[in-house]
């Protein structure tokens, strides 16, 4: 059984904005072959204990499907152990450290991600050893997105708050145009993720769902 977050954004928000900028979007249109689809940590570690992380596989599978044959990337994202930081053993603790280091499971990155989920073979596949993906030097991720030409990033995965925010903001500062999908995102609660939701609208980029993105990636007469 899956289920699927109610997502909001304070109406108020979105009237902020359209006041201060004259429209409800910041980034109203998407260039196929310069956008990437990055989705973050689907692993079973994850995913299988949270409907709400079984509930985006769909949206995910549908916005890699539109964007392939647009010319777009698809970035797959994977935990990886990285160096020892005592820093962080001590914060979690020795056990809990233990377990999130080994997060990402083993072997190829590609059979590592959850079930229904399949790379192509043009298909990035990346592993970070920081909650971001684009946290400078913890990944090779923003690396491989500018060879492509990457201007345009839309953040999927788990977890909203933690990991998918975490790369959402730090692509947001290394100046990619950056598009939380609101329904392709998954937290443990419907208040984490749209605490999150509400934050990156209302400070560092667009919040949109799968719907709408599928339609700018293939607008109408097109």
């Amino acid at each position: 059984m899956t289920s699927g977050h109610r997502w909001w954004i304070d109406p108020r928000e979105y009237a902020r904005h359209e006041e201060r900028r004259g429209r409800r979007f910041a980034f109203e249109s998407l260039t196929p072959s310069r956008t990437a689809l990055v989705v973050i940590d689907m692993v079973p570690f994850f995913v299988t204990a949270n409907p709400h992380g079984r509930a985006i596989v769909p949206n995910i599978a549908r916005l890699a499907a539109a964007l392939r044959p647009a010319g777009g990337t698809v970035a797959w994202v994977l935990p990886a152990p990285g160096e020892r930081l005592p820093a962080r053993e001590e914060f979690f603790g020795p056990r809990v450290y233990e377990i999130h280091r080994a997060c990402g499971g083993e072997g190829p990155p590609a059979d590592r991600l959850w079930p229904g989920l399949t790379p192509h073979p043009a298909d990035i596949l990346a592993e970070k050893t920081a909650p971001s993906a684009f946290f400078p030097g913890r990944g090779p991720l923003p690396g491989l997105l500018d060879a492509r030409g990457i201007d345009t990033v839309l953040i999927t995965g788990t977890i909203t708050n933690v990991c998918c925010e975490s790369s959402a903001r730090d692509a947001a500062t290394l100046g990619y145009r950056t598009v939380m999908v609101a329904d392709a995102n998954a937290a443990r609660t419907d208040a984490e993720h749209n605490a999150t939701l509400h934050t990156f609208y209302r400070s560092f980029g667009d919040v949109r769902p799968t719907d709408d993105l599928l339609a700018l990636l293939h607008p109408a007469g097109r």
